[in-house]
């Protein structure tokens, strides 16, 4: 009898871990469950798109931080964030915000941790940002021009799969999206 109920819990327990990695493996499938927001009820937006004026020029204003963001990552066409977000060194991401002219600007540069957070969606998560603003959007890190207080190898980045902020090696290539104004 301690064999039987011994078994059973076991016979239970492994049907149960095959439905939840086969849960996990549909909803891999299926990007409109994994890329998803929790309604405004559950938990307000902290980006909502009236936060920012969009002004066809690929570039998004906040008004709340007044700052002035490229809509696009680089890599991706300006006009609607297609291609593939091109991942840059921290030096690479330096010398792309000096060479950009977009909207007519000249003064486009690496946001800090902190705007770079300002632009999270608590939220969402793959990807953890308002994609209305910001459409497309890779759900990886991206590259702050923030340096890492602890290491001078390091800066810091932000997650925008889950919208986490981590130190990395300063030269590792992560996605970027520029800004301008503020400080």
């Amino acid at each position: 009898m301690m064999t039987t109920q011994y078994q059973k819990p076991r016979q239970q327990s492994y049907f149960g871990r095959f439905n939840i990695i086969l849960s996990c493996l549909l909803l891999m499938g299926s990007t409109s469950v994994w890329a998803a927001c929790k309604t405004e009820a559950e938990i307000p937006a902290s980006t909502p798109t009236e936060q920012f004026v969009d002004h066809g020029d690929g570039t998004v204003t906040d008004t709340k931080t007044g700052l002035m963001w490229a809509k696009c990552s680089i890599g991706q066409t300006i006009t609607d964030c297609t291609g593939t977000a091109t991942p840059r060194s921290w030096r690479g991401v330096l010398l792309d915000a000096d060479a950009s002219a977009l909207g007519g600007y000249n003064d486009w540069r690496a946001p800090n941790i902190r705007e770079l957070q300002s632009i999270v969606e608590q939220r969402c998560e793959n990807p953890a940002i308002n994609e209305d603003v910001f459409p497309n959007t890779p759900s990886t890190n991206y590259q702050s021009g923030s340096p890492s207080g602890s290491d001078a190898a390091n800066s810091w980045y932000v997650n925008f799969n889950d919208g986490t902020s981590l130190t990395g090696v300063r030269f590792q290539n992560a996605s970027v999206r520029l800004v301008r104004g503020g400080q």
